[in-house]
């Protein structure tokens, strides 16, 4: 059906990155994806399916050497899926911002400019920024993670643009998508109260979303918000 086509997902070591690329390799393609370390559990449950590259966002020279690491494989992409992401508070406002700027849009910046290298020329490509539904309304409190995760939106918007026809590019903007072990009933309760749906959904969700952008032919330049209905309320 796809021919063994690959997929490259950034920072895809748990949680959402992790249950998305296990179900693409469960569909058949062949999953590549990126972290800074390999985690301790793959040793006795390793990866099924899924290859992983270390591959560390902090600066350009490490960027670059993944995408050296790809071109020197001749990785031949179908997709690539930005989901590499940083959350850090804006008490440290420049340490913060500067490594948040590097991991939202400096990597995928310097990875859709190789797109013409890392792309099969034979088939439709799909670029797949995840940013956040946050980006799209600001934030008192995190003001850096907001700006940097818009600065993304913006870049597939541009991305989108210069690299149409051959490549597909969008984005999708999740809100609250699942859970953390340590979060309280309070917190969870008054989370799941700023949507109209008001459930969580979890991260097949996301999944749904990228299989979405990935199999329309007819979408670019847009950008999905996953929100549950908080824009209702």
């Amino acid at each position: 059906m796809h021919d063994q086509q690959t997929i490259l997902i950034t920072g895809a070591a748990q949680r959402v990155g992790l249950h998305c690329a296990r179900r693409l390799a469960a569909y058949g393609y062949r999953v590549l994806i990126t972290c800074r370390r390999p985690r301790p559990e793959w040793q006795d449950h390793p990866l099924d399916g899924v290859e992983v590259l270390l591959a560390d966002f902090s600066s350009v020279e490490g960027i670059q050497q993944l995408v050296d690491t790809l071109q020197s494989r001749q990785i031949r992409l179908r997709a690539l899926i930005h989901n590499a992401s940083v959350w850090l508070d804006d008490q440290d406002s420049a340490a913060a911002l500067q490594q948040m700027f590097m991991v939202h849009m400096q990597a995928p910046y310097l990875l859709n400019l190789a797109c013409a290298e890392l792309f099969d020329p034979d088939v439709t490509g799909d670029i797949i920024h995840i940013s956040d539904h946050v980006a799209q309304r600001g934030s008192a409190r995190h003001i850096a993670y907001s700006a940097t995760k818009a600065g993304l939106e913006s870049l597939s918007r541009s991305f989108a643009a210069s690299l149409a026809p051959r490549i597909k590019v969008n984005a999708i903007a999740p809100a609250l998508i699942m859970f953390n072990e340590g979060d309280s009933a309070a917190y969870r309760e008054k989370a799941l109260a700023k949507s109209a749906l008001g459930i969580e959904p979890g991260p097949e969700v996301v999944y749904q979303s990228i299989r979405y952008l990935m199999d329309n032919p007819y979408v670019t330049g847009t950008c999905l918000d996953l929100n549950g209905g908080r824009n209702l309320k």
